[in-house]
């Protein structure tokens, strides 16, 4: 299946902070790939749950995107709509993948701004303190987390699982070369 980035490579600015340029680079190619998995449901399937104390698929992309704007407006200080302007008005899976884009876009320029010290800062998480660069890596693992249990999903529902960082089973590549063997792993 052919990918179109939500957020191109193009349109993610440099960063101030040279050291974190990572950091904008990588928050962007979470977000393509979390809308890349987000494509594989239909509107039918958001209700489904593997379990019935699993989350639905809607709950996880209501989740999704109410997370990240708590994350990085209350946690990291970077400017977030209302909370109860987050969500699409209705809830289907394109309107939440835009919704999606649009705010992982919106972040990048703050990101971009910031310089180390903002980077390295303690902030409030929760009930203790973390440096904003810990905050900010919690919140691409919390993302990837979610991601995989969708990934699950879509496996559960019969349909194909994108290649995320390697080939899947159902997508792969001339010069795919998974590390699934010692041979592999002992290279150099």
């Amino acid at each position: 299946m052919a990918r179109t980035p939500v957020i191109p490579d193009a349109a993610v600015p440099r960063g101030r902070a040279r050291a974190f340029q990572h950091a904008l680079d990588t928050y962007a190619s979470e977000t393509n790939k979390v809308a890349d998995v987000w494509r594989r449901f239909e509107d039918a399937d958001l209700p489904f749950r593997p379990h019935e104390r699993s989350t639905t698929v809607e709950g996880v992309l209501r989740h999704q995107l109410l997370s990240e704007r708590r994350f990085f407006g209350e946690f990291l200080g970077l400017p977030e709509p209302p909370a109860d302007e987050v969500l699409p008005a209705m809830l289907t899976v394109d309107a939440a993948i835009a919704r999606l884009a649009a705010l992982a876009a919106a972040r990048l320029g703050p990101l971009a701004e910031a310089d180390e010290a903002w980077w390295t800062a303690p902030v409030r998480f929760f009930d203790v303190e973390r440096e904003r660069a810990w905050v900010f890596w919690r919140r691409v693992l919390h993302t990837a987390h979610h991601r995989t249990q969708l990934t699950v999903y879509l496996r559960l529902l019969g349909r194909p699982v994108p290649a995320i960082y390697g080939p899947s089973g159902d997508e792969t590549w001339d010069g795919a070369d998974p590390t699934t063997t010692v041979d592999a792993a002992a290279r150099r």
